[in-house]
């Protein structure tokens, strides 16, 4: 008897319900089989269709993590059916409230929303750590890709305190304050969470090791999350962008969706919206 395939069929299934317009696609012509094409998938989970399909088939026994978080958000998979997506895998569902989980489905719907308006905004999520776990295509042209990176350089406190050259793209009068922001919001959601949680301590001991601008403003106590703030940005190819950074927060996951708007009067407005056709250019 052929062994079943459980995981294609649950992929297959995952896509067949989902229309081009429900993850910000284009619906191009009719459609013979109802849902995303294959391709389609592949291309919002950044993978290789040539990958994707022989998932589907049956023909990947071991898919890696990072591929299987990159389906959960492509295909806009609830907290459930991602525990379910990662057992079909053979491998342990990602715990909540870390660098793993899964990423909130409305977050991923306003990423793709964002990146769809007219000028593109530049959007990505965040877990309470500042570690980015998403990110829209206009963000990955405002400021490079920052998901799936190995150990805590995904994380925005760790890598602007240990890689100084992540901060190139801030304006140096703003450094010192950015600094504060971060180490206070990283105090903030280390509160909330468990005393034995080792990913989380293990951030901050890594950061005191490295950086004795880290260690100088931890010891001043300040806590308070990520809020609306402007900031300006000095971008390589559209030069200056005076954004306004918001910050709004998901009950389901903890998770913070972190949107780059123009600022009211400013001429950013023009300059995301090439920022969004370079991220057209780079990613299709």
């Amino acid at each position: 008897m052929q062994e079943r395939n459980a995981l294609g069929e649950f992929l297959r299934s995952r896509r067949e319900r989902l229309r081009p317009q429900d993850v910000g696609m284009p619906a191009h012509g009719r459609r013979r089989t109802p849902g995303l094409r294959r391709e389609e998938v592949a291309t919002l989970a950044m993978l290789s269709p040539d990958y994707y399909s022989r998932l589907e088939q049956g023909r990947v026994r071991t898919p890696s993590e990072s591929a299987l978080n990159s389906l959960a958000r492509a295909l806009r998979l609830t907290g459930d059916e991602v525990e379910h997506l990662f057992r079909l895998s053979g491998q342990r569902p990602p715990e909540p409230h870390t660098p793993r989980s899964y990423v909130d489905p409305a977050m991923s719907y306003l990423l793709d929303v964002l990146d769809g308006a007219a000028a593109g905004t530049p959007a990505q999520v965040a877990d309470d750590l500042l570690t980015v776990v998403a990110q829209n295509r206009t963000a990955q042209a405002l400021l490079g890709t920052w998901v799936g990176l190995p150990r805590f350089e995904s994380n925005v406190t760790w890598r602007w305190f240990a890689d100084p050259s992540s901060r190139a793209l801030n304006d140096p009068t703003e450094h010192e304050e950015i600094g504060r922001t971060y180490a206070a919001d990283l105090r903030a959601g280390l509160g909330q969470r468990s005393a034995r949680d080792v990913h989380a301590q293990a951030l901050v001991d890594d950061l005191l090791k490295r950086s004795e601008e880290f260690r100088r403003v931890w010891e001043e106590q300040a806590v308070a999350a990520l809020s609306s703030t402007p900031k300006l940005i000095h971008h390589p190819v559209v030069g200056d962008l005076d954004l306004q950074c918001d910050v709004v927060l998901s009950p389901a996951t903890g998770h913070r969706l972190i949107i780059f708007r123009s600022r009211v009067g400013s001429d950013a407005i023009d300059k995301l919206g090439l920022l969004s056709v370079l991220g057209q250019q780079t990613f299709d």
